[in-house]
């Protein structure tokens, strides 16, 4: 860092630094109105702020008797806090006409106006590792939303929208450059960093790409397994069609040594072999059983159905969020495990829903296994409960045709 340059962070959290002292301590602080102050004056600096909207940024929506009087203590305050903190003793706020200034004799670099311009030099830029470099360093700066704290105040929310774009198309042209260059090093780096600040955004697919590109595949299927309790956690939802196609590829991508098939075949039971209950699969597994079964069901004829068993609240209605639907989507889980046979799959299909593949049964015997989760998920008063929904799975010649990618011989 340069000294006598007022270094400013509005990604994550607003900080101040001049000559490698923090201006801001502690939370309150933060929320403070010289920290209000010092955000719209340092982030608007070169256009300018009307005193208008410097009223509304630092009161909010408060009433005050005499807001000109109220601001300019504010900026008087400030100016003290200022020179205490060692800056230079100059008038800071500098007023031209009805909009106030910084004065440009003290140096501003900020974050978010550092990554406006390495995004303008990248699209300027003629050579692709110039254009990657500025990319890859404007994805850096981003720490999460802009001023992330104060989401609900207008222009920061609108400046946050704007950066946030900003970012994802940052993020997207340098992804393609790196797929471009096949490094794969670097594209794995820069989806771990895009998920951290920018989370629940499927950042993942970055990631997962470049190990399963590099040949990682244990990595890949455990950061697929993560991703998906993760977002199962977080939102209740699966994984997107992204990361579901990359896993799919995963599997034809996977070469082993030679072996003979005896351990071949010992290899691929080896993790199964002290479960007990019905098999918890991930979706694509999940949905690779169900398709296998679909093929299986017109040679032998098999009654197979489909199961979906979901959380509800003392009403009867479906729990869709609260933190007590973790836990009981997790002791459901475990409650289906126990009450199917070890040849039924399972699958946690979203918050406090699962999927249960229940093969060569009876209608009947759906109601009895219904009957055994209910047994073994409701514990003495509890209020809350599952709903049950069952459909036979049938498999018709069209549906036969579709799974084949062929007609019938």
């Amino acid at each position: 860092m340069k000294k006598d340059v007022l270094y400013v962070r509005m990604f994550g959290h607003f900080e101040m630094e001049w000559n490698e002292k923090k201006l801001l301590n502690g939370a309150k602080s933060r929320e403070s109105q010289f920290a209000f102050l010092m955000q719209m004056i340092l982030h608007y600096r070169k256009e300018g702020v009307s005193k208008d909207q410097l009223k509304q940024a630092v009161f909010e929506e408060r009433e005050l008797e005499n807001d000109n009087h109220a601001l300019r203590s504010v900026m008087y305050n400030a100016r003290r806090k200022l020179l205490q903190e060692g800056l230079p003793d100059l008038v800071y706020f500098v007023r031209k006409g009805d909009r106030y200034f910084w004065n440009e004799e003290i140096p501003v670099w900020e974050d978010a106006c550092e990554m406006e311009r390495l995004q303008e030099e990248a699209r300027k830029a003629v050579r692709a590792e110039q254009k990657l470099a500025a990319y890859v360093d404007a994805c850096h700066l981003y720490r999460g939303e802009f001023l992330e704290t104060q989401s609900g105040t207008i222009w920061v929310a609108k400046e946050s929208r704007r950066y946030h774009s900003m970012f994802c198309s940052c993020m997207e042209n340098a992804v393609e450059l790196l797929r471009a260059d096949k490094d794969f090093m670097q594209m794995e780096e820069l989806g771990i960093l895009a998920s951290k600040v920018d989370p629940l955004a499927d950042w993942e697919s970055v990631t997962m790409e470049a190990l399963v590109s590099s040949g990682r595949h244990m990595e890949a299927r455990k950061l697929y397994n993560d991703t998906q309790e993760m977002y199962f956690s977080e939102q209740g939802l699966r994984p997107s069609r992204r990361l579901y196609e990359l896993m799919q590829n995963l599997g034809a991508q996977i070469e082993h040594d030679y072996a003979v098939l005896d351990d071949i075949q010992k290899h691929l039971s080896m993790e199964d072999e002290d479960k007990n209950g019905g098999y918890l699969c991930t979706y694509p597994v999940f949905q690779g059983i169900y398709q296998m079964v679909l093929r299986m069901m017109r040679r032998n004829g098999q009654s197979v159905y489909l199961m979906l068993c979901t959380v509800t609240d003392y009403k009867g209605n479906p729990m869709k969020d609260g933190a007590k639907l973790d836990e009981l989507s997790q002791r459901l889980g475990d409650a289906i495990c126990h009450s199917v046979r070890r040849s039924d799959a399972i699958n946690r299909y979203g918050k406090g829903q699962y999927l249960v593949l229940l093969v060569n049964t009876t209608r009947e015997n759906c109601s009895v296994v219904q009957r055994r989760i209910n047994h073994n998920f409701i514990v003495g008063r509890q209020r809350t409960g599952v709903q049950y929904h069952v459909n036979s799975v049938i498999c018709t010649l069209d549906q036969e045709r579709v799974i084949m990618g062929k007609g019938e011989n």
